[in-house]
């Protein structure tokens, strides 16, 4: 299993590299997440769909800075967590199509995005349910004697959940190597942080727990990075959960279905002139890492890669309905 460097490249041209891939990474998710859309609105997703337009600097800074044998696990806005893991375009759109050809076959939909090769653990619906899954993926990492990590995402509303409690009580009674990450964008579906919680320095809720926290710029891919980087290699040497409240934003609604009306069209307008993408093209040109030209294509290529996925998704078979009740409960082994 290929690795992530957990420091950065020992000469230029790797750290230019290394820049690059994760422009590369961010161009990718938003180029999958608009296309998503589009197909969304012809009719040919159905469900929920959640994207993740304007966020991708918290799933790519922090993926830069972790091992690909690190383990994942996520709420339901999940596009990007997958795809940033390498789950492929085509696999990701074809589970957005409900074909068998997804990455759970047609069976998860946007909200359940699954990839066990690459430790993707999910993708889940129910609002901080997951978080207690991501304690025990950093359970066994620990019981293991590994030096994994265990990367749990969650929005800010998740945090009002009784699971979301118990799991950090947990977590940082028994000490796990696990790394929380609040997606704070700002709204829980269409209530404000400051309409709902107290406390709005979200991330010091880990004092309640005896848990060290931290916060960072979410919009920053560099910022993200360079924290996680930081707080993993504690992790890993000292085995301890830590609270990492990355300050975002999404452009679109909820989800698909939502308007978006308790937002202010100023107030969008404003966050966009920190679009994640927007500012570290802008970074890497004035550093001579990237010129405009090399911009373009990238994000063209990231497009056209996209557009392909919907002719893959569009051409793979459905799946049978002899499968309609796999996968519901755990087979016994001797079976």
């Amino acid at each position: 299993m290929s690795t992530r460097a957990e420091s950065p490249p020992s000469t230029p041209t790797q750290a230019a590299e290394a820049e690059l891939k994760i422009l590369r990474s961010m161009l990718e998710m938003r180029a999958f997440e608009e296309r998503a859309a589009q197909q969304y609105q012809m009719g040919k997703i159905g469900g929920f769909c959640h994207l993740y337009i304007g966020q991708e600097a918290v799933v790519a800074g922090s993926f830069a800075a972790v091992r690909d044998d690190d383990y994942v696990i996520t709420a339901y806005r999940d596009h990007a967590h997958a795809l940033g893991r390498g789950t492929s375009m085509n696999a990701c759109m074809a589970e957005l199509f409900g074909k068998a050809t997804g990455c759970s076959k047609g069976l998860g939909g946007s909200m359940h995005f699954f990839d066990k090769e690459r430790f993707m653990f999910g993708g889940h619906a129910i609002v901080a349910a997951h978080i207690p899954l991501g304690i025990g993926l950093a359970f066994a990492a620990k019981y293991r004697g590994e030096d994994r990590v265990a990367l749990c995402y969650f929005g800010d509303g998740a945090i009002h959940q009784g699971a979301y409690h118990e799991a950090f009580n947990l977590a940082s009674l028994w000490q796990l190597p696990v790394l929380f990450i609040c997606e704070n964008n700002g709204y829980a579906m269409g209530t404000a942080v400051h309409r709902s919680t107290a406390l709005e320095e979200l991330h010091h809720r880990g004092r309640g727990y005896d848990m060290s926290h931290s916060a960072v710029d979410g919009m920053d891919v560099r910022a993200v990075r360079d924290q996680v980087r930081n707080v993993v290699e504690d992790i890993r040497a000292n085995s301890h959960p830590h609270f990492l409240e990355a300050r975002t934003y999404r452009y679109r609604g909820h989800s698909m279905s939502d308007p978006a009306t308790y937002r202010t069209k100023q107030e969008v307008d404003t966050k966009k002139e920190q679009d994640p993408i927007t500012t570290f093209r802008d970074q890497l040109i004035s550093e001579g890492l990237l010129s405009d030209e090399q911009f373009t294509q990238a994000q063209k290529a990231a497009r056209q890669e996209a557009a392909e996925s919907v002719t893959f998704a569009d051409q793979s078979p459905d799946p049978p309905l002899s499968e309609l009740h796999d996968y519901t409960y755990a087979r016994p082994e001797h079976e």
